[in-house]
């Protein structure tokens, strides 16, 4: 079987527990795993790709994304707009997508964050209009060859009954319950080198029920399959939870069942000192998506607080109708900057920030053989070309987050090759790009 041998690399970064930097290293990933690193490694038969002049990272992992909103990008009406409102002028739009809208756009999302560097993206799909279903994605995830954590969201309370999404959207709890069994079933693999495992997703406290939250936390459990939400995303989220609930949206998700290591909530732009402790205590993920919270307005996340307490952090680009792009190395550069704007410029460093886009995302997911290089790790690497004027004049790694470039030379996923030379090798860019474009129009009449 051929296998890979990356040579010459002007610094390999490996995200190892010693934080070890080679100069001019190569390594070998052979059978899906990083076999070995070293200096002059013979070729024995590999596919050899000159990595000189290049920085050498493992895959960046995506924590949070709607792939689904990849169709609709600055979309008017939305653009200016806080969380509820945004939310309330796209569910019409959403509501007319079907199974293919899902699909293609699942395909065009996960070609972006690979091109940014990204080798493992969870996603929040929490609305199945029209027949739309989980599987759709999933199936997107396997063309473009990345390891895919899609997680089956959910809305029950419409409008009607005190939620934010349109009664139309909605679906049963009893069916949702069933589908997340099925999905699990079908295509949950809890295998070391997974390349799909499946999540449980209520969307939000204010579009399910606290049953639903509650039932979905046992579910979860009983399948040994994580859970996921948006909490605390901005000052309207909160103010909910305290008219609603009569508590703060971290007391709700314990109250729950939504606080351990198995669980990963989105955003958590408002948790307080308090919070920010419970998360810390009992090993509760934070999904923090810099970008879409400023575009958004929904503010700051203490993201330094919540580190120095010890609470588990990894970045996600969130969905394109709110952030609106899909790159995860420029993700990390925002959130670098937005913890210095809170909290001096020693708040957060480059690499601590890429730290967070690798180590940190693949804690958040559960994957302990993902999220650095080291032999027996999965391999999962992306290759920066330095050469290029993004980089030039540069004098250290840190520049891949401070500077760029935004977008990979080569990136391989459980040793395969998905993008070469720039380009996505596992379909033709151009032509589904064209198709999206054309669907995305089709939305607005």
């Amino acid at each position: 079987m051929s296998h890979h041998l990356i040579r010459w690399a002007e610094l390999l970064v490996t995200m190892d527990d010693a934080d070890t930097e080679l100069a001019g290293a190569d390594i070998r990933l052979r059978d899906g795993t990083v076999a070995e690193i070293g200096h002059d490694l013979p070729a024995d038969g590999a596919e050899i790709h000159d990595a000189t002049g290049c920085l050498v990272t493992p895959g960046l992992v995506n924590t949070h994304h709607h792939l689904f909103q990849t169709l609709t990008r600055a979309v008017p009406g939305a653009q200016d707009a806080a969380l509820f409102g945004w939310l309330q002028t796209l569910y019409p739009i959403w509501a007319r997508m079907g199974p293919e809208h899902m699909r293609v756009s699942a395909t065009i999302g996960l070609a972006e964050l690979a091109l940014s560097g990204c080798t493992l993206s969870s996603d929040h799909l929490y609305l199945f209009p029209n027949g739309a279903r989980l599987d759709d994605t999933i199936d997107a995830a396997r063309e473009i060859g990345l390891r895919f954590h899609p997680t089956r969201g959910a809305m029950s309370i419409g409008v009607s009954q005190g939620g934010l999404p349109p009664d139309s959207l909605v679906e049963d709890e009893a069916a949702i319950l069933d589908d997340c069994i099925r999905v699990i079933d079908t295509h949950h693999d809890p295998a070391p080198g997974a390349m799909v495992r499946v999540g449980v997703a209520p969307c939000s406290p204010f579009s399910v029920s606290r049953e639903l939250m509650r039932d979905a936390a046992l579910l979860a459990r009983d399948k040994g399959v994580r859970l996921h939400t948006h909490l605390a995303e901005n000052d309207e989220d909160v103010a909910y939870s305290l008219a609603q609930f009569g508590c703060r949206p971290g007391q709700y998700a314990q109250d729950l069942g939504w606080t351990g290591d198995d669980v990963w909530h989105a955003h958590c732009v408002k948790l307080d000192a308090d919070e920010i402790d419970l998360f810390a205590r009992t090993r509760t993920g934070v999904a923090h998506c810099p970008c879409s919270n400023c575009r958004l307005g929904s503010g700051i996340a203490p993201v330094r607080a919540m580190l120095d307490a010890g609470v588990p952090v990894g970045l996600g680009v969130d969905g394109s109708a709110s952030n609106d792009a899909g790159n995860l190395v420029a993700e990390a550069r925002q959130a670098m900057l937005l913890q210095r704007v809170a909290s001096g410029p020693d708040a957060m460093s480059a690499r601590a920030a890429l730290r967070l886009a690798t180590r940190g995302g693949a804690a958040l997911l559960g994957r302990d053989d993902c999220g650095q290089l080291a032999p027996g790790f999965r391999a999962d690497l992306a290759v920066w070309d330095m050469r290029g004027v993004e980089a030039a004049g540069s004098w250290d790694a840190a520049a891949l987050v401070l500077a760029g470039p935004t977008r990979v030379r080569h990136l391989f996923v459980e040793g395969n090759q998905i993008v070469r030379d720039g380009n996505i090798t596992t379909l033709d860019l151009g032509a589904a790009s064209r198709n999206q474009r054309r669907m995305a129009i089709s939305l607005t009449n």
